[in-house]
């Protein structure tokens, strides 16, 4: 590697440990329904989210649960203390697609018509309120 690329590749290590996310890759709904579930929860304090989807009827919204439990046990284990009612809040969700299976299925006169089944990365970014004001 050469040593301008290492240089901007510590830099970027460094910026990582002042951001609290977590991801979830190759989840198998399309991007679309999941960003519907994204824009639910976007800006929302942590706790109030969790009430949200815990309550929403979009399948998509199990998985997204369990993304943002997993973003504030990572924001609390960088802090070494818990999260309390109000200090955190969802900054930055972001959904990408991802890979496609592509199937064929059977059409008549011996057609066939295809089939996507796609699927979806999504990132989602923990803040405290404290840094939002500054």
């Amino acid at each position: 590697m050469g040593a301008r690329k290492n240089i901007s590749a510590e830099a970027r290590k460094e910026a990582l440990k002042t951001q609290y996310f977590a991801k979830l890759n190759g989840v198998p709904t399309s991007p679309r329904k999941m960003r519907l579930v994204a824009d639910m929860i976007r800006g929302m304090e942590v706790f109030r989210a969790l009430g949200v989807l815990k309550f929403s009827s979009k399948e998509a919204s199990i998985r997204m649960e369990k993304l943002l439990r997993s973003a504030i046990a990572n924001w609390e284990q960088k802090n070494e203390r818990k999260a309390e009612s109000g200090e955190l809040y969802v900054s930055t969700v972001f959904v990408d697609s991802a890979t496609m299976l592509k199937r064929m299925r059977p059409a008549p006169q011996g057609r066939g018509y295809r089939i996507r089944k796609r699927s979806n990365h999504v990132t989602l970014f923990v803040d405290s309120i404290d840094n939002k004001k500054k």
